[in-house]
């Protein structure tokens, strides 16, 4: 059966499975109905799997007719703490919950696809393996299955993520840097509380804390290479208790981005040098706490190569779209540190059915018939990797 009766055949099992999972969202680690229904659907098509990272996940195999090389297809499931408004049928039964970044129409692409090559099992050279990878959205997710042998013997790891800035049925495919490292950091900042009205008897954390945060600002635009992409973003500041109190303790937290992991190894310093002297400038201290979460996700470029040609054939010659470089982070680059892989943006953009509205919006909705062609172009990825 060629790809195209494939996604004749899956079309309508996909779309009801993304709205099953639509409707039936879990924040990350605690994805426990959504693994059991992925399990019982790879059961009804006799697709052997066992669990896979941090009690959620699942790792699927399927072996083709003839050995060969091993890929790793690779779909994450969880979803985000936001309330959905889209007024669908199908919408969100967990109130404060959502998939409002797409991870419900990965499961189903995943299903679908796992559908399809077991069909055509009989002619692959090689092996896949299907990873439901759990906890992307807190970056455990894609550790947490590496450390229990997700990647053992795969030679090569392609992920999709449905993106609504793309046009429905486009693909992005870019080689080298995709998508931007994600970490976090946090500060404590301490002076000496006191009246409001004997500031000179403190060490307000208050001026401290907004000298901190516009000195941080020079990370990006005097320590880091003007060619290169970064940012630094404060996204938290908490201070003070009372208004004629002199505040004696402050937090700030934020977010680096970057492309580069020399560029993402200058930060820590960086922001534990400006914060700890400028405190110090004021009479005050800091405790500084650089949390790694995601490294830059940077796509093999032969892989990349064989991907768009393989895009091409499901989705036709002008299927290609260039789509800039985004900040937003991906563990699947951690999987890229170990084995080549690719990460690429499917679109499923569409002003005919709402679905307009940017990832992890509560109204972000996607062009469900656009969905088979996705699974449709893993299939064929598979298929001339492991037989080309």
């Amino acid at each position: 059966m060629d790809i195209q009766a494939l996604g004749a055949k899956y079309h309508d099992y996909l779309i009801e499975m993304r709205r099953w999972f639509h409707a039936n969202p879990e924040v990350s680690c605690e994805e426990f109905n959504t693994s059991a229904r992925i399990k019982e659907e790879l059961d009804k098509m006799g697709i052997a799997w066992r669990p896979c990272g941090l009690k959620t996940g699942v790792m699927a195999t399927i072996e083709g007719g003839k050995p060969g090389k091993r890929i790793m297809l690779r779909e994450d499931i969880d979803a985000l703490t936001v309330n959905e408004e889209t007024g669908l049928e199908y919408a969100s039964k967990n109130p404060g919950v959502m998939h409002a970044c797409g991870h419900d129409c990965h499961i189903a692409i995943l299903l679908a696809v796992a559908g399809m090559l077991n069909e055509i099992k009989d002619e692959l050279c090689g092996t896949v393996v299907l990873a439901f990878q759990p906890a992307e959205e807190n970056a455990k997710g894609a550790l947490g299955m590496m450390q229990e042998g997700l990647l053992d013997g795969v030679d090569v790891c392609f992920g999709m993520h449905v993106w609504s800035d793309i046009p429905s049925g486009k693909i992005s495919v870019r080689d080298g840097a995709a998508m931007a490292s994600a970490d976090q950091f946090i500060i404590d900042i301490e002076g000496v509380s006191g009246h409001g009205a004997t500031p000179h008897l403190c060490a307000d954390v208050v001026p401290m804390t907004s000298a901190i945060i516009q000195s941080l600002q020079t990370v990006v635009s005097r320590e880091i290479d003007p060619t290169e992409t970064a940012v630094l973003t404060v996204g938290t500041i908490q201070a003070g208790t009372r208004w004629n109190v002199i505040a004696g303790k402050a937090q700030i937290t934020g977010t680096t981005r970057c492309f580069s992991n020399a560029v993402r190894d200058q930060f820590p310093e960086a922001i534990e040098r400006i914060a700890s002297q400028t405190a110090a400038a004021y009479r005050g201290s800091v405790k500084c706490q650089y949390n790694g979460m995601v490294p830059p996700t940077i796509n093999d470029a032969k892989f990349a190569a064989l991907v768009r040609s393989s895009a091409k054939k499901v989705l036709g010659e002008d299927a290609l779209y260039d789509y800039p470089l985004t900040m937003g982070g991906e563990d699947f680059g951690y999987y890229q540190q170990k084995i080549p892989g690719v990460m690429v943006l499917f679109g499923v953009g569409n002003p005919a059915c709402d679905a307009v509205h940017p990832q992890h919006s509560c109204y972000f909705k996607v062009d469900e018939d656009a969905l088979i062609k996705g699974a449709m172009t893993h299939v064929q990825i598979v298929r001339d990797f492991l037989n080309g």
